[in-house]
């Protein structure tokens, strides 16, 4: 029996004769795939490739060349920008060599593979199902958490779909994690139905994403009805009817071709030192970049000669055999070797998928060698295959195997070896070191983002909240106790929370009126700040922002960029505390989901600049120590009346009605809490959701109030964005001189008590004990609610000719209960 395509019998006619099947569409389909039965009870058939590499030995050149192929075309449909972002996913085992081809053929792109080895201590980047396999567990182990954490395009590799599930299960598992604009998913052969074609289509409208497919060839598979029953029973039947079937072919079980070696007798296998280049990992289980791929072209051409010299004198006809997802090692190593050895060479690998084999000239899958499997797998013991090579003519087979499948089962009397030396003269081993990736120590996963209804009251996707929920702990405390105690060092106002304001019908009043006047101006910034981070930080950039006053202004950006681009841009509120820094598990969460360039911190407004200092520091302090780069720690905001950022969409002090409430209109959220108690080291930062104020909540309003004025303010925001990036926009921190100039004069002595800007001064007078108000001569309607909170709470409103802003909030100095203040300016102790 000879394993070569037979050009006269095609390698499927023997199925199709008795089931029914056939292959409909391209010419090149016979040539390309054979048929063969399954034991599997999912799927009765089996296409079998002629060009993979796996079921029938092939010339390694011939195989190599389809995925370089495939691989080329996909940079010709991506364009060489496009393709340098790119990268490349195959799926294991089957398409582990040619995805890596693929990415060869691309160029410049890192490569992956799933896998069904996991690795101790090495945590899944993902993971999805192949519902039609016999083992369906795939898992993403990438050493480099960011490897999928990119928005290029990914491109998907597999041999052959025949419904498309298992694509759209990967891209739906992964798009959760790290939406992308674009997928790219290549195959040999597209196989799917009319029916799987359009259900692709909708997964990606509903996506959102672009969708290419590239394959080699497409047709369908035409499947009379029972054939699932027809096909299986006559596996069965020709199972159990054994080497004495009668017909034209019977079943060739491991002991059909009569072996060389007496039972039981060890298979004697000489061992070939490759050479291995140290620290190159085997494949892409891992990762594989482009300078892995150096360096495999480098050592290839002395490796491929010791294989040569071992070859015993006068073989003509020699297969080089992988062994399960390790494909595309020994691929290279025999393309290499058929450079440089006047001998045949042929490639293909060991499998776990159960085929029936049956020896005719129609039949794809002729010999079948059995042997236990011997790489420890995780799924226990069982049997693996190698086909079609007893009976191939071969006179060496050189096994390739990473060192973790060199184990006493593979060199067992049953084991693989002693299979191979029971029908082929010579038999060598060379053993790749299995790469084990770096593991560093991590703390346990984090959560994925709390979303609503759950927590808080905007819709799920309009953001992830990157917190934990404590809305069952009591945390509030009278506003003058809380003072009190931050005043005197005995607490943190982070360790605790303000009894949420619950506004009068004369102030909920002055909010929808405010609202109404301003919605168009805070349109206006909301799409001056989009258009400036999208032209100049990122085309798609993934939106983080401060939590709680920055939510609000974070969510409008994202609406601003879905109704301008049309852009489904992330958005993940975070927090950060002026004092103790920004949430490093949030920032840890998010640098193993999305590129770090692409983030963009996000609040309404600057002070003085505190926290734009606190956030460059706890950047700074946390790229040195996890040795992530990329995060900018520039902030942009709706308004920076006090000059502190370059990212702005206005730089006037005026009123932003989301700084008139507290938590109804902040989606029902508290501001973040971190106690230790509550908090550990590995737990986002804490918060509250107020479902109990659900009837007095404003946030939706406020949002669509906003949004609706978004076609009406296009032209002025598209001017105003040419501006701003013509602009020098350099921050002069005239607001922090201010501050510290007013904290002098007024005695206080402390910058962390002077609170600049309406957005501030409100906070003050909703959430802490203020002293008096400093209001701009002259200001009209944006301080309305400020007089009010003021009225209310008996704070004193002093104009100030020459104030920066349009007021500022003084908290009480050296607060106590019974403090008062003498001469306006100085604190009676």
């Amino acid at each position: 029996m000879n394993n070569a395509v037979n050009d006269e019998v095609w390698s499927g006619s023997w199925v199709a004769e008795r089931l029914g099947v056939a292959l409909v569409g391209d010419d090149r389909l016979p040539a390309l795939l054979g048929l063969a039965l399954r034991r599997n009870p999912k799927r009765a058939h089996l296409l079998v490739s002629n060009v993979l590499g796996k079921h029938v030995p092939q010339s390694p050149a011939v195989v190599y060349d389809h995925g370089l192929r495939l691989g080329r075309r996909v940079l010709d449909l991506l364009g060489e920008a496009e393709a340098a972002t790119a990268v490349v996913l195959g799926y294991a085992e089957t398409a582990t060599g040619l995805g890596h081809a693929v990415a060869d053929g691309l160029g410049r792109a890192p490569y992956l593979h799933s896998t069904r080895r996991p690795v101790a201590g090495l945590v899944p980047a993902g993971g999805f199902e192949e519902s039609h396999s016999h083992a369906t567990s795939h898992l993403l182990l990438p050493e480099d958490p960011g490897l999928l954490a990119g928005d290029g395009p990914l491109v998907l590799v597999d041999d052959e779909f025949s419904t498309g599930n298992t694509v759209l299960n990967t891209i739906r598992d992964l798009h959760e994690r790290c939406p992308r604009r674009r997928y790219v998913v290549v195959a040999l052969v597209d196989m799917r139905s009319p029916e799987d074609c359009a259900r692709m289509e909708r997964f990606a409208g509903e996506t959102g994403a672009r969708l290419d497919l590239i394959a080699t060839v497409s047709g369908t598979v035409r499947l009379p009805e029972g054939v699932l029953e027809k096909g299986q029973e006559l596996v069965a039947r020709y199972e159990q009817a054994g080497p004495g079937a009668a017909g034209r072919a019977r079943p060739a079980k491991p002991q059909d071709v009569p072996p060389r070696t007496p039972a039981g007798t060890p298979a004697p296998a000489g061992r070939v030192d490759l050479g291995w280049p140290r620290g190159l990992p085997d494949g892409g289980r891992h990762g594989f970049t482009p300078a892995h791929r150096a360096r495999l072209d480098t050592a290839l051409p002395a490796m491929a000669a010791r294989l040569r010299d071992a070859l015993p004198a006068g073989a003509r006809r020699v297969l080089v055999l992988g062994c399960e997802e390790l494909m595309y090692a020994p691929l290279r190593l025999a393309h290499a070797l058929e450079r440089t050895t006047d001998a045949e060479v042929r490639f293909s690998t060991t499998t776990r998928s159960p085929v029936l084999a049956v020896d005719d000239p129609g039949y794809a899958i002729r010999t079948r060698l059995v042997f236990p499997a011997h790489d420890d797998p995780a799924d226990g013991p069982g049997e693996r295959y190698a086909y079609n090579v007893a009976g191939g003519g071969f006179d060496a087979v050189v096994a390739v195997v990473d060192s973790a499948a060199d184990t006493p089962a593979l060199h067992a009397p049953d084991g693989l070896l002693a299979r191979l030396a029971a029908h082929v003269p010579h038999v060598l081993l060379a053993v790749v070191p299995s790469y084990v990736p770096h593991a560093p120590e991590r703390p346990a996963m984090l959560p994925e983002p709390l979303r609503g209804p759950a927590f808080s009251s905007y819709a799920p996707q309009e953001v992830g909240w990157l917190l934990q929920d404590l809305s069952a702990v009591t945390l509030e405390a009278p506003t003058e106790e809380r003072e009190e105690a931050i005043q005197r060092g005995g607490a943190h106002y982070a360790e605790s929370l303000p009894v949420e304001y619950q506004p009068s019908e004369r102030y909920q009043e002055l909010f929808h009126t405010a609202l109404e006047e301003s919605a168009a101006r805070i349109a206006r910034a909301v799409g001056a700040v989009t258009e400036t981070v999208i032209a100049e930080r990122s085309p798609r950039p993934v939106l983080v922002s401060l939590a709680r006053a920055g939510t609000p202004v974070g969510v409008l950006m994202r609406r601003w960029a879905q109704f301008r681009h049309g852009l489904d841009l992330p958005h993940y509120a975070v927090s950060i505390v002026r004092g103790r820094g920004i949430d490093t598990n949030a920032l840890r969460w998010l640098a193993g989901r999305h590129d770090p360039r692409d983030v963009v911190f996000v609040d309404g407004w600057t002070g003085k600049g505190a926290i734009t200092r606190e956030l460059a520091q706890a950047v700074e302090e946390f790229e040195a120590k996890e040795g992530v780069t990329g995060f900018d720690p520039e902030i942009a905001v709706l308004a920076d009346p006090g000059s502190c950022v370059r990212t702005y969409g206005t730089r006037e002090d005026f009123l932003i009605p989301s700084a008139c409430l507290n938590s109804t209109v902040s989606g029902l959220v508290s501001r973040t809490v971190l106690r230790a108690d509550l908090v550990g080291p590995h737990d986002f930062h804490g918060a509250k959701f107020y479902r109990e104020l659900a009837g007095a909540d404003v946030s939706g309003a406020f949002l669509d109030a906003v949004s609706a004025r978004f076609p009406e303010v296009a032209d002025a925001v598209e001017e105003a964005a040419k501006e701003l990036l013509a602009a020098d926009r350099t921050p002069t921190w005239a607001g922090w001189r201010a501050v510290e100039r007013i904290s002098e004069e007024y005695g206080i002595h402390d910058v962390n008590l002077v609170k600049p800007g309406v957005g501030e001064t409100t906070r003050v007078l909703l959430r802490r004990v203020p002293w008096k108000i400093l209001a701009r001569a002259g200001a009209g309607a944006d301080l309305d609610h400020v007089r009010l909170l003021a009225e209310q709470r008996g704070v004193p409103v002093e104009e100030v000719g020459d104030l920066p802003y349009t007021c500022v909030g003084l908290i009480h100095p050296k607060y106590t209960r019974g403090a008062t203040g003498a001469d306006g300016k100085a604190v009676t102790l």
